[in-house]
Order: structure tokens, then sequence, then C-alpha cells
């Protein structure tokens, strides 16, 4: 149970801050000599994550649900945006799941994330708005989302900086993609889940405090992350990315 609560605590915290909940998922078992989460763990840990986003955004989640004009346009961005990911995940699967055995790999590709951010860190965006966003604006955060497929590579990073790069405020950058986060992350659950039932392996009662610890610190981290960004920037993050890759990799 208590390792429950620790993975739950990494993903909630990591899954929306810009430093990679993939990768420190894999390295920081790695590091403190732990086995990490197995599939079923892992598959109600995203279900946390996407409770709590769920749950922020809930105004324009009725909005798409009630199929309102700005919720269509929303919808139709998101639905855009997933493609890219959609497509690189079924293609690259196999691999993927070898990178993600590699620990000093993934070390290697959260540092090289952190330089990515820092870079992308001293463009400040635009004035445009979430509701400003056109499908060629989806699809180019959609490929910086399939970016971060890659274990270690943070997916809410890559996105933001992809966001501010299409003139974007930093603000709705990282609203867009918590949002965009949400047909992710139901669907690394939902394959996991599907997963299981092929393999015909249930989930332990203990993974449900993983759950709900997953939904609060990830709740909470929605709401830290649209505070600070603004003032901070993404620099400060693929700082953290940079140095955490470097001492992983040394240990590992």
């Amino acid at each position: 149970m208590l390792d429950a609560a620790l993975w739950g605590l990494i993903q909630g915290l990591t899954e929306f801050l810009p430093i990679s909940s993939s990768g420190h998922l894999v390295l920081l078992p790695a590091v403190l000599g732990r086995e990490g989460p197995d599939l079923a763990t892992s598959a109600v840990l995203h279900l946390g994550t996407l409770i709590a986003v769920l749950l922020y955004f809930r105004q324009e989640v009725t909005g798409m649900v009630r199929f309102s004009a700005s919720g269509r346009r929303l919808l139709a961005a998101l639905l855009i945006g997933t493609i890219p990911a959609a497509a690189l995940g079924l293609a690259f699967r196999g691999p993927l799941g070898d990178f993600n055995d590699t620990p000093k790999a993934v070390a290697t590709a959260l540092a090289a994330a952190g330089v990515l951010l820092i870079l992308a860190g001293r463009r400040r965006g635009g004035t445009r708005r979430v509701e400003d966003v056109t499908p060629t604006d989806a699809l180019a955060i959609g490929v910086a989302q399939g970016l971060a497929l890659v274990p270690g590579v943070t997916r809410s990073g890559m996105t933001i900086g992809a966001g501010t790069a299409r003139s974007l405020d930093m603000h709705e950058a990282a609203r867009f993609s918590f949002l965009l986060g949400i047909p992710a992350v139901a669907g690394a659950g939902l394959l996991q889940f599907i997963e299981l039932a092929n393999e015909g392996n249930g989930i332990e009662a203990e993974t449900l405090v993983g759950l709900a610890v997953a939904a609060v610190t990830g709740y909470g981290a929605i709401a830290l992350l649209l505070r600070v960004i603004r003032a901070a920037g993404l620099a400060p993050f693929g700082i953290y990315c940079v140095a955490a890759g470097l001492v992983a990799f040394a240990l590992v």
C-alpha cells in the first residue's frame, strides 16, 4: 500500500508538471532499488490523473459534452491534436517499451528534454487563447505530444512549448496542454486495462490508494502550474530535468 501511495504521488505530481511522469516512474524505483509499479498499478494511476484533469476543467468538459459551439471547436482541436501521438504510439509501441526498460536511456531523454525546455523557456508566447486554437495549431502541438511518448520526455513541457511557439499565451498553452492530456491519459489507461483483461490479471485493492493519491496530487499540480508558469516559464523545470537526468544516469 505504501508503494502504491508513493507511485500515486509521483504520477499525480509529474503527469502535469513538465518534468515527465514516465521518466520518474522508471528512474525513481531504479535509484531507490525498488520495483516500479506493475501494469495494473500504472493503469489505475492514469485513471487518477484523468479524474484530476476532468474535475479541474469540468466547465470545458461540460461544454464539449453538451456540444456547445465553443465545445465543438475545442473537441475538434483535441481530436486533431491526439492523432499524431495515437499513430506514433501504435507504430512504435514495441521500441518504446524496450526504451522504458532501459533506465540510462530514460535518464538521457530526461536531460535532453530539459535542454529543450530551457530553450523553449526563452519564448514567452503571444496573446492567443485556447479558443483561438486552429486545426494547424492543434496538429503542431499534437506532434510535440507524440515526441513525448519517449519515456523521460515531458508531455506537458513539449506541448506547452509548442503552444507558445504557435503564439499562445503561456497560461493558455498550459490549459490546452492539460485538456489535450484527457484523451492521451485515458488512452494510455485503456490500453493497459485491455492488456490486463487479455492476461486475466486483476487489480489489487491497495492500488486504489494510489488512484486517490494520484487524483488529489494531480489536481494540486494543475493548480500550481497554472499559477506559476506565466511568471516562471518553462526554464526552471528544464533545469530540474537536466539535473535529475544527469544524477539518475550516474546512479542507475
